[in-house]
Order: structure tokens, then C-alpha cells, then sequence
């Protein structure tokens, strides 16, 4: 079974570390876990590797998070991935920092580079791993909020955090998504 984790964020030096770069590095500890490295491709970089019978295309979009579906919808076809092998990795407001809540579908609750994966994808019914970063900020800056970064208290909990998704992601590619949701929701 063939399975693709998209890590959603943004590209450029200006945006590493920033709350909305967290897919970024949900894919990253994944990576770091199976010991495999990115390499740029079309719409953004690719690691590949397996987990037992499971083999993982691992995608950081460079297209930025408002047109993460252009990459999506690229790499599903290119690699012949139906919808519900799909992992999307995403930052969420709704979630308390460090919450890590996996779902099988769900509306975009706004969150551009989702509402763009099912703009292209044509459907919202596809799993995602979302990583709660808290949306303790004034009213209008939303923005700000999510291009801005984690504190230094929550920064030192980030590495146990992402090692923590990259457990959740194999096992969403081995056991499934509903084993999966009962052992870590």
C-alpha cells in the first residue's frame, strides 16, 4: 500500500519556525524517524521510504499554503494515490497547543491551504493530522498569529511533539485510520 503525507506550510527562510510551518515539520520528524532525506522536486520536495508493507511519499509543497492543492493533486496522480491514503499534516486554531488530533474528513474551518486541497482534490473527505497551536491573539490578527512563532516554552516541546505525529502517521499507514484514532485521539 502506497501512502502520501503532505506536510502543509510555507516556503522560504522567512516562514521556518512559524505556527503554520508545523506540517513542515510533522513531515520532517517523519523523515528524521525513517531515516530519509527530501529532495526537490515538481511542486515541492519528496522523501520516500517504508514502514513494514507500507510505502510513504512524503511531500512539502513549495507551491505555498494557499495553493497546497496544485502539489496534492499533482503527486496523487503521478504516484496513482487514491484520496483516503492521503495524510494531510496542518496546523489548527481550534486545538490547544500541542493537541494532535487525527480525522478522517472535515470542513476547511478556514484554513486556506485545506480549503485549496479541496478545491482541486473536488472533495474534503480526505484524513488529516492536525497539530493544535492555540489562537490566543486579538481579534483581526489571525494572520499575524499563524505566520508568527511559537514561544520559547512551547518551542521546547515542539521535537517530542512532531516525534510523537510521526508515531501517529505510521500507524494511520498501518493499522488504519479508525484503529489509529482509538489508540491516539
Amino acid at each position: 500500500m502506497k501512502y502520501l503525507i503532505v506536510g502543509l506550510g510555507n516556503i522560504g527562510e522567512e516562514y521556518r519556525g512559524t505556527r503554520h510551518n508545523i506540517g513542515f515539520r510533522m513531515a520532517n520528524a517523519l523523515a528524521r524517524k525513517m531515516n530519509i532525506d527530501f529532495k526537490e522536486d515538481r511542486y515541492g520536495a519528496i522523501a520516500r521510504g517504508r514502514v513494514k508493507n507500507a510505502e510513504l511519499v512524503i511531500l512539502k509543497p513549495s507551491t505555498y499554503m494557499n495553493l497546497s492543492g496544485q502539489a496534492v493533486r499533482y503527486w496523487m496522480g503521478k504516484e496513482n494515490i487514491p484520496i483516503d491514503r492521503i495524510l494531510v499534516l496542518v496546523d489548527d486554531l481550534a486545538l490547544p497547543f500541542g493537541t494532535i488530533r487525527l480525522k478522517g474528513k472535515g470542513s476547511d474551518a478556514g484554513h486556506n491551504g485545506l480549503k485549496n486541497i479541496a478545491q482541486l482534490t473536488g472533495t474534503t473527505s480526505y484524513p488529516r493530522l492536525r497539530f493544535g497551536i492555540g489562537n490566543d491573539f486579538p481579534q483581526g490578527g489571525q494572520i499575524d498569529y499563524v505566520l508568527g512563532f511559537f514561544n520559547d516554552e512551547q518551542e521546547q516541546s515542539i521535537d517530542d511533539l512532531t516525534a510523537q505525529s510521526a508515531n501517529i502517521i505510521e500507524s494511520f499507514c498501518l493499522q488504519g485510520i479508525e484503529r489509529t484514532m482509538n489508540l491516539y485521539n
